[in-house]
Parts: C-alpha cells; structure tokens; sequence
C-alpha cells in the first residue's frame, strides 16, 4: 500500500530539490498539535518518524525502516516505477517556465484544439480558479505544469467531456511529448462548477510513459502470480504488467477494494495507491486535513491487519513525500517509511535506512518465489520466518 506523498523526513540531496526542511509527517503532526496514530505506531511508525504524539518506546508489533529513493526525481512515476524495482537514473524534463512555444504548436497541431491557456507552472486549483470562466467561454483546454515532470490538461467537463479529454492527453502522450520532451506523465485534469466555484472532479487520469525495462508487475504476471492494482497504479505503469484495476475515487474505496480482494483467498499481488493524501492536502497545503487522512487511514490498520492470513504479507509505504507546510505546493524530496506485518513473521524488526525504494519490489519478488533482476535488495528473511 502506498500512502501517497507521506514522506518521514529530507533526504541528503533534498537540498538539490529546493526541499530542504522538508518532514511531511513531522510538520503535519507540529502544525496539528500532534496526532493520533495508534496503530501504525504498533507496526513501528514511531521508530522511523519523530513527530508529536507519537511514542517511540511503544510496543511494536511490525517491522519498520525507512527507504530512500535512488532515481533522480520525486514524482509519482519514478517513486512506484523504483519501488517495482526500476531505477529511474536521468531525470524526466520539467518546465519552469511553462513549455517552448515550439511544443505548444505541435500540440495544437496534433490534437486539433485551436488555443491554449496558461502555458505555466501553477497549482491546478489556483489555474482553474483563475482561467476557468475564459475556458469556458473560449473552449481552449488549459494547459500547465508544475515542478515535476508533468503536462496537465484541465478543461470544464461541460465544455470538453472526459472522454474527449482523455483522447487528446493520449494524443499528447503519444504524439507531442516525446524525445527529448518526454515528460512522465500526461494529467487529465476535468473540473465542473461556475466563477469562483470551479474544483476539480475524480475523473483525473495519468497517462504514463512506458516503464523502460520489465517491472515487478510484469515480472508477477509472466510467472503466473495474479496481480491486482488499486487507484491510479495502472496509470503509471501505462496498464502494463496488471490483470485486474480498480480505480478509486477516495483512500476508503481504496481500502475497502483492498480487504475485498485480500479476502479472496487466491495467491495475488496487490498494490493500491492511497491518493487523498498528496492530491487533496498536500497539494493544497492544508496540514489538518493531511492529519485527518493520517488519522482515518490508521482506523483502517486493524481491518487490513485481520484480512491477513497465515503467511500473507502487509507492506506499507510511500512513492515521495509532500511537505503541505512547506514554500511549495509541489512534492518534497523525503524519505519513505518502511512498515511490514505477517501474521505468522517477525515483530519489532528494525529494517534500517534501506538505499533505495526497490528494495520493497525485490523482497515482492522473493516472496512469491520468483528469480529476478529487478534492482533493490531483499530484506524478506528479516520479516517473515523460514
């Protein structure tokens, strides 16, 4: 399960990245006044994050660490394509100041609209906010980006349907930002409502690039492990290596799709992304409501825990972090946490500062029984007994 953008602290090259100071789960719990997270602590939560109201001489059931990312960047593609083992060593181009005039052309040119709007760094709620009612009134999609590696699309789902949408970002995927401008991901971006009303819907959609080299996914699926994936994890592996998705509209279908699937009784992998997180707080620098989601997720913990049976593995974690306290509304250069439960493995493991996010992907790998030359290092005999 990743806990999309809950970073536990910088790391050393956060400077490089602009995020120094940066502790998502740190500052949340100081801008709170602490926080509530009784059962993530019993999985050792504690142990790898100091922030208020946490107690790290708790009892610790699970095994726990932290994990930090080896590619270059901190976006959600190079964190989930890291943690399925592939290392990600130059970075996807970013437009600071908005893309070249040259590419905008060939976007108009391949899709067929007749303008654009925006054409630079924003957050995408303060974009609409200010371009929407031209939108509207003109048709032209607006187009922006931000410190990752993104082209976003948004546009009013009463002037340009999602569908229709989602056509011209696989237009723009496909035939416009390519070569030296493949960015990682293409962002449907629909949004309804009217002058100073507007907000974005659930129908966002990421059109990925093709990850370079095979993927834990794709390695699970070729040996015949049932591979499953929750919210926007197909999108970023470009729905390759996945035999069922589900897509989800909140943490709690997320969760709720989890434990039916885990009940299921049948040998499968599944990775889910829990998106409220960075989407709805981080983005939105609103540290309560990062707190709240925290707190609820941690209402799930004993749910997800019973689902598990003898010889199942729990591995919870994260792609980035992303500081809603922080200068920026963009994603911070953090480390992981690292937290695994079996019912029938180690407690209270200390699992240590893992080098990179693929050592989760590689330990998936063994745990299935399955060869491998994903990147990453197995830590699986340190949490399940032989």
């Amino acid at each position: 399960m990743v806990l999309d953008g809950v970073g536990v602290g910088e790391l050393p090259d956060a400077r490089s990245y602009g995020d120094q100071g940066t502790h998502t789960l740190g500052n949340v719990a100081r801008a709170r006044g602490g926080l509530r997270l009784p059962h993530l602590q019993s999985l050792g939560l504690a142990r790898i994050a100091s922030a208020i109201g946490l107690d790290p001489r708790a009892p610790v059931e699970g095994c726990f660490g932290r994990m930090a990312e080896r590619s270059k960047g901190k976006d959600s593609t190079t964190g989930h394509w890291e943690i399925a083992g592939i290392i990600t060593d130059k970075p996807f181009p970013v437009y600071p100041n908005g893309f070249p005039p040259s590419l905008i052309r060939q976007f108009l040119d391949r899709t067929g609209c007749k303008g654009v709007l925006g054409n630079t760094r924003a957050s995408g709620t303060e974009i609409i906010a200010e371009l929407g009612s031209e939108h509207v009134r003109t048709g032209h999609p607006i187009v922006y980006t931000s410190s990752d590696s993104v082209f976003q699309i948004a546009a009013h789902e009463d002037v340009i349907p999602p569908e229709q949408l989602y056509g011209i970002c696989r237009k723009t995927r496909t035939e416009v930002v390519v070569g030296e401008h493949a960015v990682g991901r293409v962002i449907a971006r629909p949004f309804v409502g009217t002058q100073g009303s507007f907000r974005r819907t659930v129908n966002r959609k990421d059109f990925s690039l093709p990850p370079p080299d095979e993927t834990l996914l794709d390695l699970l699926q070729r040996h015949g492990i049932r591979t499953v994936s929750v919210g926007k994890v197909d999108d970023l592996f470009a729905g390759r290596g996945i035999d069922e998705r589900f897509h989800t509209t909140s943490n709690r279908e997320g969760i709720e799709t989890v434990l039916g699937k885990a009940r299921s009784g049948k040998t499968t992998f599944i990775m889910a992304n829990l998106v409220d997180f960075d989407a709805l707080y981080g983005h939105r620098q609103d540290a309560d409501g990062f707190a709240r989601a925290l707190e609820e997720f941690d209402e799930a913990v004993p749910e997800l825990v019973a689902s598990l049976k003898e010889g199942d593995l729990l591995v919870i974690t994260a792609d980035h972090g992303n500081d809603p306290t922080d200068a920026s509304t963009d994603h911070s250069r953090e480390y992981v946490p690292l937290l695994c439960f079996s019912p029938s493995g180690q407690h209270g493991v200390d699992l240590g500062v893992r080098s990179s996010f693929a050592d989760a992907g590689k330990t998936v790998a063994e745990f299935f029984g399955v060869s491998n030359q994903l990147a990453g290092e197995s830590f699986l005999s340190m949490v399940v007994t032989s």
